[in-house]
């Protein structure tokens, strides 16, 4: 099964990373991109992503506050906060919201993981 992701991260350098792990992994996956939290919510009405892949330093919102707010509009969607920040507060802070901590530089295999966990839920909750 095909599905849409949104990956959101002012870095275009670290979105074009993601999106050649994603490559390795689902190349038939459709993929959205923004650059911060409003082009997230802007990219969230017009294409409706399954899953969501989440940067945390971001100019305005954080990537926790648009955890949030996506857990809010569509609470089955799996959410990955991505950072090189480790410290405990944040995890517990993306373990508090309902999203998945990934840590900075994504490798392919820990995207794999979440992805397949990501897919699993997704299937969960469709059947």
């Amino acid at each position: 099964m095909s599905y849409t992701i949104l990956i959101v991260d002012d870095s275009k350098l670290a979105r074009m990373a993601v999106k050649r792990a994603l490559d390795a992994l689902h190349p038939d996956w459709t993929r959205l991109e923004a650059a911060n939290a409003d082009e997230a919510l802007k990219a969230l009405k017009q294409g409706d992503p399954d899953i969501a892949l989440l940067d945390l330093n971001m100019p305005g919102r954080s990537g926790l506050d648009l955890a949030a707010e996506l857990r809010e509009s569509k609470p089955g969607m799996p959410v990955a906060v991505i950072s090189a920040n480790h410290q405990q507060e944040i995890l517990n802070r993306a373990r508090a919201i309902g999203a998945t901590f990934l840590p900075k530089p994504l490798t392919e295999e820990a995207l794999g993981e979440f992805l397949t966990a990501a897919m699993h839920d997704l299937t969960k909750t469709q059947s």
